[in-house]
């Protein structure tokens, strides 16, 4: 029977995926789906899989290493101030903050869980304010990155605000539980030893920097060291979390951000993904729904009480976040992010395991939060997916500023495309404002190329800034003004280049533009490659370069591609180096295609394979 239990929830990890794209169930997280189909296997039903050793061990693995990958989604990006403080333009038009409007909105879930946990205790429904405050407060980070990667908002104001709201809805109540478990569990005389945890972590991340980089140019596909240095971070750091008294997902959540940090490849990212989202995780949440008794609950009149009133608290309990996204964003997307905030299954089913552990709650208690839970998760994405409206600043790809008006930038903002690019246009010359403010709708006039000035404006807050004065000096300042201020690509045009000048800007990261160089190599082009010429200047069938982060289109043969007839791919850049394509050429996560073709094409391609 123990074997027959292992095989059927292997088989059922393997079916349950194939069921829902079969059936087009693309609105249900598929962990939700495999909880409810444990539920339906278990003891609430059929009873076709029993607890096993086995199984136990394997869920139990399953917890940890979720909670790895769950700390290695935290985008650190996200929480740079000079990056993220800013102001940036919503939707609506209004400046926004990312970190600032998440933590107004986070700050006001915790107040709202402790009321909603203080008026449960009061009606005599649950005792245990503290966890269920915490409970209460969690967000699902995993489900919310996948939701905002499928609407393509996840670099929009309202996605990083979402997703920050996310972050701090997972890392906070995690760090409360451990504070939780450690009082409760008799050891509130242990709590300082929590510090060696995270000491431990710095240590670890110190130590690997190095070796890292090198072990990602030794390994091999039979090796993987990789892999092994990330699971050796799991078990170092859930070790030293067991003994200095702290919960196990604690360690596996720092192993995930140690590995984060330490910046590992798409390809290693993947790999890690794919063991634990292909096998362990499954486990674990099919094992989740294996063992709730839902009999006992429904036999149960005060626990059945119990489960409507969870489930609105769920809600109410984000409330303060629609509230205040609704200060910066438009209503109807504020109230469906405020939504998808209220999703909640990955922290809650580890908090009510340790629940379970210190006997702090009973086993009718657990299943109703973990039904309740389910709940939600199922409607959150759903109303999510239905209410939330992309806006023409959601669909935007990257912004770019050009500071510096002339015939070269006038062409550059008139051709590039408009579902690829917002381009904002800087100038400090007021004739030049008032020849073309009526032709550029979004120029904007200043004082003076202050560099102060510039930053207080907010010039910087761009993905791509382009300084194209006539003064070379200039240029070099505020380009390397604007790499300072985070900007990701910054760009400078010289009339005269220098050889020195040219190594000194690549060592910088900053991208070099010389109009003499220009012209010498498009006159080169047309003398002594006439079709190449044609290929550049032609408009509707030009070259386009696109990243490939689209995971439906890697690991893939070229000509397995269902649209390779509609474009030619003339190079793939790999890393540091230019590769020639043939039909069998395998397409890893973020190689850069060169490609040609009609332009109507080539732009729905380009969102397609560049969409993550």
């Amino acid at each position: 029977m123990e074997g027959l239990s292992l095989f059927l929830t292997v088989f059922l990890a393997l079916v349950i995926p194939i069921v829902m794209a079969r059936l087009r169930v693309t609105t249900v997280p598929t962990a939700v789906a495999e909880i409810i189909v444990g539920i339906l296997m278990g003891k609430s039903c059929l009873n076709l899989i029993t607890q096993t050793s086995q199984l136990t061990f394997l869920s139990n693995l399953g917890v940890i290493v979720l909670m790895f990958l769950s700390g290695m989604e935290i985008d650190f990006d996200l929480l740079s101030p000079k990056k993220h403080t800013r102001a940036r333009k919503s939707e609506s038009g209004k400046q926004v903050k990312p970190m600032v409007v998440a933590a107004f909105a986070f700050g006001g879930v915790a107040v709202a869980s402790v009321l909603l946990a203080l008026g449960m205790k009061a009606l005599g429904l649950f005792n245990d304010m503290a966890l269920a405050s915490i409970i209460f407060m969690t967000v699902a980070l995993g489900v919310v990155i996948a939701t905002l990667k499928e609407k393509e908002i996840l670099g929009r104001p309202i996605g990083q605000t979402i997703l920050l709201t996310a972050v701090m809805g997972e890392v906070i109540p995690l760090l409360l539980l451990t504070i939780y478990s450690t009082v409760n569990g008799g050891d509130a005389r242990k709590l300082w030893l929590i510090i060696l945890l995270f000491v431990a972590a710095i240590i670890l991340l110190r130590r690997f920097k190095r070796p890292y980089l090198w072990f990602a140019k030794v390994t091999k596909a039979t090796t993987q060291l990789d892999v092994r240095l990330a699971f050796f971070l799991i078990f170092a750091l859930v070790t030293v979390a067991e003994q200095v008294g702290a919960e196990n997902i604690l360690g596996a959540f720092l192993a995930g951000v140690v590995m984060k940090l330490l910046e590992p490849t798409q390809a290693t990212k993947d790999k890690l993904t794919s063991i634990g989202y292909g096998f362990f995780i499954p486990i674990f949440f099919i094992r989740t729904g294996v063992n709730l008794n839902l009999k006992l609950l429904f036999a149960n009149p005060q626990a059945l009480m119990l489960l409507p009133v969870l489930v609105i608290c769920f809600f109410l309990a984000k409330l303060p976040v629609t509230l205040t996204y609704m200060r910066a964003f438009n209503k109807r997307n504020a109230f469906a992010g405020g939504f998808l905030t209220a999703t909640t299954i990955t922290i809650v089913l580890p908090t009510l395991q340790v629940a379970r552990k210190l006997n702090a709650i009973t086993a009718t208690q657990s299943s109703a939060f973990i039904l309740a839970a389910v709940i939600v998760c199922i409607a959150c994405p759903i109303v999510f997916n239905s209410t939330f409206a992309l806006t023409p600043e959601d669909k935007i790809k990257e912004k770019v500023v050009i500071f510096g008006l002339n015939a070269v930038t006038m062409t550059v903002y008139q051709d590039l495309h408009d579902s690829w690019y917002s381009v904002q246009v800087l100038t400090c010359r007021k004739e030049k404002y008032d020849t073309y403010k009526s032709k550029v709708k979004n120029l904007k006039l200043f004082p003076d190329r202050k560099l102060d000035t510039l930053e207080a404006a907010g010039a910087f807050d761009t993905d791509i800034f382009v300084a194209t004065f006539t003064d070379d000096q200039a240029n070099l300042e505020v380009g390397r003004a604007a790499k300072q201020a985070g900007v990701k690509r910054v760009i400078v045009s010289q009339g005269k280049v220098v050889a020195d000048t040219v190594d000194q800007l690549r060592e910088e990261g900053i991208e070099l533009f010389a109009f003499n160089n220009l012209h010498g190599a498009m006159l080169r082009a047309l003398i002594e490659s006439p079709a190449v010429y044609r290929i550049i200047t032609d408009t509707n069938n030009a070259l386009y370069d696109v990243v490939v982060r689209n995971s439906a289109y890697t690991g893939r043969q070229l000509m397995d591609w269902d649209f390779v007839d509609q474009i030619t791919v003339s190079r793939i850049r790999r890393g540091d180096k230019w590769i020639s394509p043939h039909g069998s050429t395998v397409i890893e996560p973020g190689d850069e295609l060169i490609y040609s073709g009609p332009w109507r094409e080539a732009d729905r391609i380009h969102q397609l394979l560049s969409r993550e």
